[in-house]
C-alpha cells in the first residue's frame, strides 16, 4: 500500500487520538508499519507532542546538570532542529503522493518517541544523582542515550522504507548514512545541553600557597619519636583524588581510627588531595609523600616500629592517581613508592592500596618485612567511589567493619574480603577479589606486632609480662641458610 493511500480518522476524544498516538509509536519502536493504522495526526497531537517532548527533554538535561548550570540558548536551538527536519521530511511526502494527511505522521511518531525516551533518560538520570544505579552502569548511560536517540530514528525511516516498498540495499544504505549522521551529531552536540555549566577554570588562592608548606612541615614536626625498647606503631595516609571527598573521608576516618582505638596519635601523618582542603591539610604530591616517609623513617627505630601505610585514590595498573587542580602533579607508581620505602628506612611495613586494579603494586611493594593488601586483584576494578559515599566499598568492609571486630591482618583481611563479595554480588558488580601478601619475615613478626597494636585492654606492652620486661623483635641470621630471620622473644631490660 502506498503513502498516497494512506488514510488517518480522527477520533472524537482528545484522550483516544493520545493513547492511539503512543500505541502507534510503539508498533514503530518495534518496527512494525501497523504504526500508520493507528497514528492520529492531527495538529493538535502534533502540537501536544511537541510541547510533552520538549518539556521531558528540559526535565532529562535539568536533572543531568551539575549544580550552578544555567538555561543554554544553544542547547534549545541544537534540540529544536531535528523535529523541525522531521515535519519538513512530512511535508515533503505530503506533497510528492498528494496525500495531506501525512504531514504530521512522521513528526507525531518521531515526538512521542522522543518523549518516552527523555522520559527513561530522566527516571535513569534520577536513580543515578542517588546512587541507586550498580558503579559499572555509569560508563554506559551515554552509550544508552545515544541508542535510544538512533533507535527512535531508525524505526522512524524503517516503517516508511517498508511503506514505500524501498529495496533492501536502498533501506540499508539509508539507516548507515542516518546512524552515521545522527551518531556525529549527538556527539557534536553533546557539550551543549539545555541545562549547561558554566565552565570555570580551577584557581589555588594566595593563601594556600604560602600555607601549603606551613602545613606539610606542622604536619611533619608533630610526628614523635619511638620510645625505645618497645615497638611502636606509625600511620602515614594519602587521599589521592581531589574531585571526589570519598578518598579524603576514607583517609581522615581511617586516622581517626588508629589515632584513637590503636595509640597512633603523634606518630601519624595524613596527606590530603582534595578541592576544599588547600588551607586546612597538606596535600599529597611524590614530594610531600616523600618528606613523609624519611620524618617517618627518621623518627622509629627500625627494628622495632611498624609503619601502617594506606593509599586510596584511583588507579590504574601500577598507577595511584595523584590529582588536585590546579596544581599539575606526577600519579605514584609502585616503583617509585618502594624506592621511596626503601630509601626511607622504614623496615617493617603494613601497606593498604584501595583503588581500582591495586593488585599491579603487590610485585614492587611486595618484601620479607611487609605486607601488601589491596582492594582488587591486578585486573579488577574495586567500587564505592562515588560522591555520597564517606568509605569506598574496601574501605568500608575493612577498616570500619572488620578492624574493629578482629585481632589480626589476616582474619580482618579474610571478614572483608567476605563482605565485599557480598555487596558486590548484590549489585552485580564483578568481584574485584582483594589481596593480601605476607612476607616471611613479616609472618613470623606479625603475631607480636598486632599484639601491641590490637590488645588495648592489657596493660601497657613495657609491663605485660612485668614492669621491666617488654617485646623487642630482633633479626637474627637462620644458622642453615644463613637468612635473615623474625626472632620474637620476651626481653628484659
Amino acid at each position: 500500500m502506498s503513502l498516497a493511500s494512506l488514510k488517518t480518522v480522527s477520533l472524537q476524544r482528545f484522550s483516544l487520538n493520545f493513547a492511539a498516538n503512543i500505541i502507534a509509536t510503539l508498533w514503530m519502536l518495534v518496527g512494525s508499519t501497523r504504526a500508520f493504522s493507528w497514528v492520529k495526526p492531527t495538529f493538535i497531537q502534533f502540537a501536544v507532542f511537541a510541547l510533552l517532548a520538549l518539556g521531558s527533554n528540559v526535565l532529562f538535561s535539568w536533572l543531568a546538570a551539575e549544580n550552578g548550570s544555567i538555561f543554554n540558548e544553544q542547547g534549545l536551538v541544537s534540540y529544536l532542529i531535528w523535529p523541525m527536519i522531521i515535519l519538513l521530511g512530512g511535508i515533503i511526502l505530503a506533497r510528492r503522493s498528494g496525500n495531506q494527511t501525512l504531514v504530521f505522521v512522521p513528526v507525531v511518531l518521531w515526538l512521542v518517541a522522543d518523549t518516552l525516551s527523555a522520559l527513561l533518560q530522566s527516571l535513569v538520570q534520577f536513580l543515578g544523582s542517588y546512587g541507586w544505579l550498580p558503579d559499572w552502569s555509569y560508563s554506559l548511560l551515554p552509550i544508552l542515550f545515544l541508542v535510544l536517540f538512533l533507535w527512535q530514528t531508525l524505526a522512524l525511516l524503517w516503517i516508511f522504507s517498508r511503506r514505500l516498498r524501498i529495496p533492501w540495499w536502498e533501506r540499508v544504505i539509508v539507516l548507515v548514512g542516518a546512524v552515521a549522521l545522527l551518531t556525529i551529531w549527538q556527539r557534536n552536540v553533546a557539550d551543549q545541553p539545555i541545562f549547561k555549566q558554566i565552565p570555570v577554570e580551577p584557581v589555588l588562592a594566595e593563601a594556600a600557597l604560602y600555607e601549603q608548606p606551613r602545613l606539610l612541615q606542622q604536619a611533619l614536626n608533630s610526628i614523635d619519636p619511638s620510645t625505645s625498647g618497645k615497638t611502636d606503631w606509625y600511620f602515614m595516609g594519602v587521599a589521592g583524588f581531589s574531585g571526589q571527598d570519598v578518598f579524603r573521608s576514607e583517609i581522615n576516618k581511617v586516622r581517626e581510627l588508629f589515632d584513637v582505638r590503636f595509640g597512633t596519635s603523634g606518630h601519624s601523618l595524613s596527606l590530603i588531595n582534595n578541592t576544599y582542603s588547600w588551607l586546612d591539610e597538606p596535600i599529597a604530591t611524590k614530594t610531600s609523600i616523600l618528606r613523609g616517609l624519611k620524618k617517618i623513617g627518621q623518627q622509629m627505630n627500625a627494628d622495632e616500629d611498624v609503619l601502617f601505610l594506606t593509599l586510596s585514590s584511583h588507579g590504574n595498573e601500577n598507577i595511584i592517581q595523584l590529582a588536585n587542580p590546579p596544581l599539575a602533579m606526577e600519579n605514584l607508581d609502585a616503583a617509585w613508592l618502594r624506592e621511596a620505602l626503601d630509601a626511607s628506612g622504614i623496615r617493617w611495613r603494613v601497606i593498604v592500596v584501595s583503588a581500582c586494579y591495586s593488585g599491579s603494586f603487590i610485585d614492587e611493594l611486595a618484601s620479607p618485612t611487609t605486607v601488601v593488601i589491596t582492594a582488587s586483584a591486578v585486573d579488577k576494578a574495586s567500587f564505592g567511589c562515588t560522591n555520597t559515599a564517606e568509605m569506598t566499598y574496601f574501605g568500608q568492609a575493612f577498616f570500619a567493619e572488620s578492624l574493629r571486630s578482629n585481632t589480626s591482618f589476616e582474619s580482618a583481611f579474610k571478614a572483608a574480603r567476605l563482605r565485599v563479595n557480598e555487596r558486590e554480588s548484590a549489585m552485580g558488580f564483578e568481584p574485584s577479589e582483594p589481596q593480601m601478601v605476607i612476607g616471611s619475615l613479616m609472618e613470623t613478626a606479625l603475631p607480636a606486632f598486632e599484639q601491641v597494636l590490637f590488645d588495648k585492654t592489657r596493660p601497657p606492652v613495657a609491663s605485660i609480662i612485668n614492669d621491666s620486661d617488654s617485646i623487642a623483635i630482633n633479626i637474627v641470621e637462620d644458622s642453615a641458610s644463613g637468612q635473615p630471620v623474625a626472632n620474637t622473644a620476651i626481653t628484659a631490660n
